[in-house]
């Protein structure tokens, strides 16, 4: 979008401690705005867990689009002690995922000052990639079935689907954003796949990428097989610049990531469509954490640093820069720990924190 149009959000607070931390992603919103010249508005959906189990709808007839209509989607939680596990993300998540077509997950995996990661001797300077994750094929396309269910003989498949566009789209918008995000250490690519034994939807991917990196020769194409990924994200992380990866892989290791990086807390993603027009969703990667709802102690970084991703991703760079630095300079200077409870300031304190700090 232009940085001189009005950015229209939809706002889905949703589930537990989602609205808590969504507000203040909110307030730190309405505080750079002024400072960077941004024209916003924002409008709310109740879509969630209480809702669901109101009406027995997730998504009511029509809401897809009118989230078409928004520039971008602010996503608190979802996650009701109450719905059976999968139903709404299945029902919401996923399935906004592939009506809007957002088929780039973008996470990255970023160790802010003071913030602890299991890593022993690791630092900020090592714990600094993203992870590009194609987001609309792989399991999550719910091909397959069940034959003789509940029997002795019963029979489970389920089909993961990959595309040549779906893989290309994906890669390409990959090399971009390595090239775009330009690493002084050098820009690098891993893909991250399965190529020994996955042998043809996996090959696709590898095929793929060999040919879309002849395009970005200023970009060094690198590949790793999935386990030993997971391994030298412990051991050796900062030979990691960019990854790109299969949905199935990217789920996995992502949270890999938000561990290494300091825990859930931290963990901010977005769900992105970067075609003209495309809506894209933003997120902490934190559960609705139900048991401290309404306690004020929940950790609001990440959705903070949520907002931070879709101000920068909506063609707000400085503004989205500019939060993150402040994020960092919370979490270094002002915060005891990134746990629930434990930070050494209510989650409304943390959000006034960051505003001081912009």
């Amino acid at each position: 979008m232009n940085a001189q149009d009005k950015l229209k959000i939809a706002v889905i607070g949703g589930d537990g401690t989602g609205p808590e931390v969504t507000a203040e992603a909110l307030k730190v919103l309405a505080a750079i705005a002024p400072m960077e010249n941004i024209a916003y508005e924002t409008t709310d959906f109740d879509f969630g867990g209480e809702r669901y189990l109101r009406t027995g709808e997730i998504l009511p007839a029509g809401a897809v689009e009118e989230l078409r209509t928004f520039d971008a989607i602010f996503l608190g939680a979802v996650g009701h002690p109450d719905v059976a596990p999968g139903v709404l993300e299945k029902g919401l998540l996923l399935e906004l995922r592939f009506q809007l077509d957002q088929y780039i997950n973008l996470r990255p995996v970023k160790l802010y000052p003071g913030v602890e990661t299991p890593l022993v001797g690791k630092g900020p300077e090592d714990i600094d990639f993203v992870v590009i994750r194609e987001n609309t094929e792989d399991m999550y396309c719910g091909v397959g079935g069940f034959l003789k269910k509940n029997t002795p003989d019963e029979v489970a498949t389920q089909t993961a689907i990959y595309t040549r566009k779906g893989c290309e789209r994906c890669i390409r918008w990959a090399f971009e954003f390595t090239q775009k995000r330009n690493n002084p250490k050098g820009k690098k690519l891993t893909l991250v796949a399965k190529t020994n034994v996955l042998t043809y939807g996996h090959d696709l991917w590898w095929r793929t990428f060999q040919d879309v990196a002849k395009d970005y020769p200023d970009v060094q194409a690198d590949y790793n097989h999935v386990d030993a990924c997971c391994m030298w994200m412990i051991k050796n992380p900062e030979w990691y610049d960019c990854i790109v990866t299969t949905n199935m892989f990217g789920d996995i290791i992502t949270d890999l990531g938000a561990m290494v990086q300091g825990g859930m807390g931290v963990a901010a993603g977005g769900n992105i469509n970067p075609d003209a027009g495309g809506v894209s969703m933003y997120e902490p990667m934190g559960g609705s954490a139900p048991k401290y709802t309404g306690q004020g102690v929940i950790n609001p970084i990440a959705a903070i640093g949520a907002m931070s991703m879709l101000l920068e991703q909506s063609g707000h760079e400085q503004a989205g820069r500019r939060v993150l630095k402040a994020i960092q300079e919370v979490t270094g200077t002002k915060m005891k720990s990134q746990a629930a409870g434990k930070m050494g300031y209510s989650t409304s304190e943390i959000g006034d924190l960051v505003i001081a700090a912009l």
